[in-house]
C-alpha cells in the first residue's frame, strides 16, 4: 500500500481589507462566497413536485 499523500498546505489568510469587506457584507445579510445562502437554495429548488402533474401518454410507437 503506498504511503498517504502529504496534506496540502493551508491557503494564506485573506488580506485584512478583504476580511473587513466580508464582515461588512455579513453584517448586512449579503451573500458571501463559500457560505450557505438560504435565498439561493430557495430560488433553485424545483417548484414542480413529483406527481403534481400527470404524465402525458405519448404514441405507443414513440411517434415513428
Amino acid at each position: 500500500m503506498p504511503p498517504p499523500a502529504p496534506a496540502a498546505p493551508a491557503p494564506p489568510p485573506d488580506p485584512p481589507l478583504y476580511r473587513e469587506l466580508l464582515r461588512a457584507w455579513a453584517d448586512r445579510g449579503r451573500t458571501l462566497p463559500g457560505r450557505h445562502d438560504p435565498e439561493w437554495v430557495r430560488l433553485v429548488t424545483p417548484q414542480v413536485r413529483p406527481g403534481q402533474f400527470s404524465a402525458s401518454a405519448g404514441p405507443a410507437d414513440a411517434g415513428r
